[in-house]
């Protein structure tokens, strides 16, 4: 009796590191993300990937962003992103309390030619500063800061966000311990417990994506 074909050549269930590692990479950074990421690596402050990066400048694109607060500057290759995607007009809002990472992202900024009115770098506590953010005024927020204060970032971006407006967790995947039952340190936890409330929230529809170290996209009700 002949071999089928399928019997040969089984199919692999789910994608492969292989697989995730393309598609994280296979879009090319422009030169400017690209060289804020490797300023992060080599400063010690948070890198996103390639395929975060891309992303983020999708989603501002798709929702012609004029306002967006991240949570987390870093060197600015986050800042980039949203700028690469956001309306000619947009403004960045960015919060981080390491200044000498955001000297950085302003240098990158202004290499990049991005006019100072397009972007506020405010240093300090996030959860600070985001109390005194305008409610229902911003397209886009992206958390990327401290695991611990994820569920705090969510309930404020919720705050934040238009009808309409985007919250995109990163790291939502974090080191491969969120999806592990067992691994209980606090910064899975917490981010279980962060997933599980966006989920829960029928004011919210979510997405999550495996890029960089997962990136979760809730959409704020209408």
């Amino acid at each position: 009796m002949a071999t089928s074909r399928s019997s040969k050549n089984p199919v692999q269930d789910g994608l492969d590191s292989r697989s995730l590692s393309y598609a994280d990479d296979v879009i090319p950074a422009v030169e400017a993300v690209r060289t804020a990421r490797e300023q992060a690596v080599l400063s010690g402050a948070p890198a996103l990937s390639n395929g975060a990066c891309a992303t983020l400048t999708v989603l501002a694109e798709a929702v012609d962003a004029r306002a967006v607060v991240e949570i987390g500057t870093s060197t600015g290759a986050s800042g980039l992103a949203f700028f690469a995607g956001m309306n000619e007009h947009g403004i960045l809002t960015s919060i981080d309390a390491q200044t000498q990472w955001q000297v950085q992202a302003r240098r990158a900024f202004a290499d990049e030619g991005i006019p100072t009115r397009r972007f506020r770098l405010i240093p300090g506590s996030p959860l600070d500063v985001l109390n005194n953010l305008r409610d229902g005024a911003y397209d886009i927020v992206f958390i990327n800061g401290d695991k611990l204060e994820y569920a705090e970032y969510l309930a404020q971006a919720q705050r934040l966000l238009r009808p309409g407006g985007l919250a995109v967790l990163n790291d939502v995947l974090w080191r491969n311990k969120v999806a592990d039952p067992a691994n209980e340190e606090d910064e899975a936890l917490i981010i279980r417990e962060t997933l599980a409330a966006a989920i829960e929230d029928e004011t919210l529809t979510n997405a999550m994506l495996p890029v960089g170290e997962g990136l979760l996209v809730a959409v704020k009700a209408r």
